[in-house]
């Protein structure tokens, strides 16, 4: 029996990758033999998540940048393809909340709607535009975004990030269709409330009411988002494209 592991000769561009889910995903990947390059604009867990990738007996490339600068974006795709070769999978996974500046709609800033759709949307779709010709060209590839569950629940508090989160859904749909006669699967996967570090600073009693929201009765861990893209990233996903998983619990059905 072949002791090869599932993404043995691949390479993985994971986005926001440095802390939380994605660093989570980035040593799933590594775990099953994917080379990872960890995309994140905090230099220091960014360099972390590489050491521990390293340890999964893979190469790691952390690269530097903030994601929603399209030049930025531009160079460091360049970047990996000359160190690492060309991307097989893509992981969408940078995203944040209005965090400190969230409010009802009609308290919303402009700059904090337009930041919010920008981190959470466009980097989505300016990082996926890097990949997608090389990806036509081979005839194979995976990309699978991390959206939201917020994107169906609409959160009070949360207009901008989950029409962001929306709008990663309505990409990949649309993707899908486009690059399905190329072989290349495009997937999103929709996480509830997750104990990052973003979930471990919100008041308590708001902790309490997220988990008591959950029918399983708990906070998801980033691990089940990264089984859940490890299998979508995978072979045994080759006939599933342009459809959203739901890792929550069961908060939202979909």
């Amino acid at each position: 029996m072949s002791n090869e592991k599932q993404f043995s000769g691949r390479i993985a561009v994971v986005t926001g990758g440095g802390n939380g889910i994605g660093r989570a995903i980035s040593l799933a990947l590594a775990a099953e033999g994917a080379s990872v390059a960890i995309l994140d604009r905090e230099a220091e867990p960014t360099a972390e998540t590489a050491e521990q990738v390293r340890q999964c007996s893979v190469s790691a490339l952390p690269v530097v940048g903030d994601m929603t600068d399209r030049q930025t974006v531009t160079e460091s795709f360049a970047r990996i393809k000359a160190e690492c070769g060309p991307v097989d999978i893509l992981v969408n996974n940078i995203g944040q909340t209005a965090r400190e500046n969230y409010s009802e709609f009609y308290l919303a800033e402009p700059e904090t709607l337009d930041f919010v759709i920008g981190v959470s949307l466009m980097t989505t779709l300016h990082c996926s535009r890097q990949v997608v010709d090389g990806m036509r060209e081979r005839r194979s590839g995976k990309i699978v975004s991390i959206s939201s569950d917020s994107a169906m629940n609409g959160d009070i508090g949360t207009v901008d990030y989950a029409s962001a989160k929306a709008g990663v859904l309505g990409f990949t749909r649309a993707l899908a269709r486009e690059l399905g006669p190329f072989k290349v699967n495009v997937n999103a996967v929709c996480p509830g409330p997750t104990n990052t570090r973003a979930m471990q600073r919100i008041p308590r009693d708001a902790y309490e009411r997220a988990k008591n929201s959950i029918p399983l009765g708990e906070i998801c861990e980033p691990e089940d988002i990264a089984n859940a893209v490890v299998f979508l990233a995978s072979d045994k996903a080759r006939f599933i494209t342009g459809q959203t998983l739901m890792v929550n619990g069961g908060r939202v059905f979909y």
